[in-house]
């Protein structure tokens, strides 16, 4: 990865944020964890107040697309998402005080940076979330989008109101607030 990563905010664009977990570990690998991973998710939304327009919980990565937020910036709502679920995952396995020579507990849950692509045009838009969408069926996970829980697919196309709210544009006023399927 570049040192001297520039990242575009400020612009009113979408952000098309991917993040792996560390090493490709499947730590988004269970139901349990993907469900925790969309709860934090939510709370960071609320707190920076943000849109969520898509998003898919792989079990070795995500994908979001998101508005930019009305409080930070997308790198802080990573920096946040990143160490809330890490907290929720990390404090269960290790002890009250691990001994200090002890290095059989994992550190880490997520890759250090994270990819981030301005969508600054509607086919744009809808070229990530057919991309997010399709990731579970490409990956041999689920025969069709629908059957992937963890992904904004089936808010689109059956109106299913889930864990994270999809397309909240109450919190902001967005040129991207379109409801068709993708």
């Amino acid at each position: 990865m570049p040192r001297n990563l520039v990242r575009y905010y400020g612009s009113g664009d979408l952000h098309f944020l991917t993040c792996s977990c560390y090493q490709r570990q499947p730590w988004l690998g269970s139901a349990r964890r993907r469900d925790l991973f969309l709860i934090v998710l939510e709370e960071v939304r609320q707190r920076y107040g943000f849109v969520v327009l898509g998003y898919v919980v792989m079990p070795q990565h995500f994908h979001l697309l998101v508005s930019e937020p009305q409080r930070g910036n997308p790198s802080t709502v990573m920096q946040a998402l990143k160490l809330g679920f890490a907290r929720r995952v990390l404090l269960p396995l290790h002890p009250a005080q691990p001994m200090l020579w002890e290095t059989s507990f994992p550190r880490h849950v997520w890759q250090r940076r994270f990819y981030d692509f301005n969508v600054w045009s509607e086919r744009k838009r809808i070229e990530k979330l057919r991309y997010m969408h399709r990731n579970p069926v490409k990956r041999g996970l689920v025969a069709a989008p629908e059957h992937w829980r963890w992904s904004s697919f089936r808010a689109y196309a059956l109106g299913e109101i889930g864990t994270v709210r999809i397309l909240d544009c109450r919190v902001l006023k967005m040129r991207f607030c379109g409801n068709e399927i993708p």
